[in-house]
């Protein structure tokens, strides 16, 4: 395992497209800095989970925290890490709109390691957060 690995937006977001169903979900690195990570998630109808009062699947936000809250180790790791638990907590009902989510390390730890994050609306609103532990030991 390396620590404190110095990876451009633009790199760290090559590899995290590496993923099918995050190239699906619309991602873009804004920025990564030392044990922080900020994503945009480009809006999709397919969200949405009630047509009716069209807002979007809890699913997808949780998606949205496990992910910026793991690739937020990146900066430590230089790879995303495997998620051993995850809470999530929802604030309000998320509508059309791209998304922000923001993540950062809480404690980096040789094979377990602490981080959170927000998701946020585009006029800055609190969605959901959450926190996760991850497995950060070098893989074998």
């Amino acid at each position: 395992m390396s620590e404190n690995v110095t990876l451009t937006a633009a790199e760290v977001e090559a590899k995290l497209l590496k993923g099918p169903f995050h190239q699906w979900l619309g991602l873009k690195v804004v920025s990564v800095g030392d044990g922080e990570i900020e994503l945009k998630a480009t809006w999709r109808p397919e969200w949405v989970v009630n047509a009716e009062r069209g807002y979007v699947h809890g699913g997808i936000l949780a998606t949205l925290i496990d992910l910026t809250a793991d690739w937020a180790l990146v900066s430590k790791t230089g790879r995303g890490v495997p998620t051993v638990d995850l809470r999530v907590d929802y604030h309000r009902a998320a509508m059309e709109g791209d998304l922000t989510a923001k993540g950062k390390v809480v404690k980096f730890g040789g094979t377990l390691s602490v981080a959170e994050a927000q998701v946020l609306d585009g006029d800055g609103r609190l969605l959901a957060s959450g926190r996760g532990v991850y497995m950060t030991a070098a893989p074998k």
